[in-house]
């Protein structure tokens, strides 16, 4: 009977970037989960995989979820008896991020992120970027595609506010060059080397091997 996965991306970032993730199709079969649009940038995490959990229709699911995905992936286990959960790039407790989060957790500054600036910035960049940059911007638009303001808010938000009072058991891949959330905070981990944080693009073939030999 095969496994059926259920890919969840990062914040802003859209299932292309598992294109590059092969598992035997005779095992495992690939659902991919795109973002939804939050009800508003308040809405709590409960409610919104609540929402997204009507997306998935197979029994006993397998939730891969990287960064902030994985976030989602460890919430929507509480609403499938039997699942599983693998970790890329993520975190299993609030106090695997860097003090930095840390601070703007306690000081709450995450509710002055200036979104609208920022994506103004990149428009500029772009129209006046060199032939290397503009392929740069254009990748990034490619794999980041959903960045209107409300998703946005709601994301940094929801990530820097998560709580888990318990770290769940689970296959977390973390690689060793990753600066956004740096290994050194983390526990129980399985090394990628070389590995940073948008490692699911750079060490793809090292991770669907990860998670071949986990779940087989």
């Amino acid at each position: 009977m095969k496994k059926h996965l259920y890919f969840i991306p990062g914040t802003s970032a859209s299932s292309k970037i598992f294109e590059r993730i092969k598992l035997p199709k005779h095992l495992f079969e690939i659902h991919l989960l795109d973002w939804i649009q939050p009800l508003h940038k308040n809405e709590s995490i409960a409610s919104y995989t609540t929402r997204l959990s009507t997306f998935v229709k197979e029994p006993n699911p397998i939730f891969v979820g990287v960064s902030f995905g994985g976030i989602i992936a460890q919430e929507l286990t509480k609403h499938f008896k039997g699942s599983k959960v693998v970790l890329v790039s993520s975190i299993k407790h609030q106090d695997e991020v860097t003090p930095f989060l840390k601070f703007v957790r306690k000081t709450k500054l995450y509710k002055i992120y200036p979104v609208s600036f920022i994506n103004l910035t990149e428009k500029i960049m772009y129209r006046f970027a060199t032939k290397k940059l503009k392929r740069t911007l254009d990748s990034y638009r490619y794999y980041l595609s959903l960045r209107n303001k409300t998703y946005t808010q709601w994301a940094i938000q929801s990530f820097v506010t998560w709580k888990q009072n318990q770290p769940i058991n689970t296959l977390h891949l973390h690689g060793t060059k990753d600066f956004v959330l740096p290994v050194k905070n983390i526990k129980n981990v399985t090394l990628i080397n070389g590995g940073t944080h948008a490692m699911i693009l750079t060490k793809s073939t090292t991770i669907q091997h990860k998670i071949i030999n986990y779940l087989a």
